[in-house]
């Protein structure tokens, strides 16, 4: 398993081939898993497993930081343990054992590594990103939906930081949160917001 960051001679074109498998073969397995699931709720379903997040937790059950190579900058900083590396280099072994032994046993691979969560899937509301759930909540009871406002962005251009308030005027509610992204951010303010209303309405 080598990283680009050892050379040109890496593992970037497996990633490729892995990703385009990983994705069909949990295509295959969803559409015999849900029969009844409309195209949008199996194409949910498939980002959800094929994320960069899922993929990365798959990587360290596996234990596979241990046996990726890389260079001295990414050893030292802890690459063996990053996400993205992780997720990459899943992708890369895919690749790798549909090159030795054909598309059979790859599937039997990827089946075998996501079992528990080809056999747990979420829900049908659980897979909605939290501001569609939160603008859902707001539409159904007649309320304006919320207001998304960037507080702040700190750090590095590789490690910025970005601080994030989602606004519920209806409700007199603000929350904040801080990501790797404003994507990101808005949607954890949402989550926070979010459960804040569901407590309200459990009382």
């Amino acid at each position: 398993m080598t990283h680009r960051s050892v050379g040109a001679h890496n593992n970037e074109r497996l990633e490729f081939l892995g990703d385009g498998l990983l994705n069909t073969i949990i295509a295959i397995e969803l559409f015999q898993r849900r029969p009844d699931a409309p195209e949008g709720e199996l194409s949910r379903l498939r980002a959800w497993l094929v994320r960069g997040e899922t993929l990365a937790e798959v990587g360290r059950e596996i234990h596979l930081g241990s046996v990726v190579r890389l260079g001295e900058g990414e050893r030292k900083s802890g690459g063996s343990r990053r996400g993205t590396i992780l997720a990459d280099a899943l992708e890369a072994v895919i690749g790798a054992v549909y090159l030795d032994s054909g598309f059979q046993t790859t599937q039997e691979l990827v089946v075998r590594l996501f079992a528990e969560r080809l056999d747990d899937l979420p829900s049908r509301t659980a897979l909605k990103d939290p501001k569609t759930r939160l603008q859902e909540l707001l539409q159904a009871q007649q309320q304006p939906l919320p207001e998304y406002e960037l507080i702040g962005a700190a750090g590095a251009d590789h490690e910025r930081r970005f601080t994030v308030a989602c606004r519920i005027a209806g409700f007199d509610l603000s929350r904040e949160a801080t990501a790797s992204s404003r994507r990101k951010a808005e949607q954890q303010a949402a989550e926070s917001c979010l459960t804040e209303l569901e407590g309200r309405a459990a009382k």
